[in-house]
């Protein structure tokens, strides 16, 4: 049987985010890719920023719909992440996005908010919302994650 002060020892999740907001290097890569950032984080709501340029345009000339997929559900996570223990891990099982208003390229920097609705010992539900600074949401997703205790793997 595994030592428990052994098992939980280490960050928790919420620890892990800020020193992440704290030192913008250890964000990951993706982020850079697509141009967004963390830029809040507390227990209860986290914030991406980001603004999509014209490297990300579908054929029609507008956002691919997976730039907003991505930011969002870097907040869905995240609002997942905030809440875990020591130890433990979590992982997507069901993503959902909804597309409300065409992003371009031109437009404004856009925040997806996420939080985490309920979480429970093994699933965590969480939603975010992708707006402008005027309020006007351009998405929306929700994600259902599996809670997985310390000493799992991916």
């Amino acid at each position: 049987m595994q030592d428990q002060g052994k098992m939980n020892s280490g960050p928790s999740g919420l620890e892990q985010i800020r020193a992440i907001l704290a030192d913008p290097a250890l964000a990951p890569s993706m982020a850079r890719t697509l141009n967004f950032a963390l830029v809040e984080v507390e227990p209860d709501r986290v914030v991406f920023r980001g603004t999509p340029t014209a490297d990300f345009l579908n054929p029609l000339g507008v956002v691919h719909g997976g730039w907003a997929a991505a930011i969002l559900d870097s907040a869905l996570g995240v609002a997942t992440h905030v809440t875990l223990a020591p130890g433990e891990l979590f992982t997507t099982l069901e993503l959902k996005v909804n597309l409300t208003r065409a992003i371009r390229p031109d437009g404004p920097a856009l925040s997806a908010t996420g939080r985490c609705i309920t979480r429970g010992r093994r699933v965590a539900v969480t939603e975010a919302t992708l707006t402008d600074e005027a309020g006007k949401v351009y998405a929306h997703g929700t994600s259902t994650c599996m809670i997985m205790p310390p000493g799992s793997t991916l």
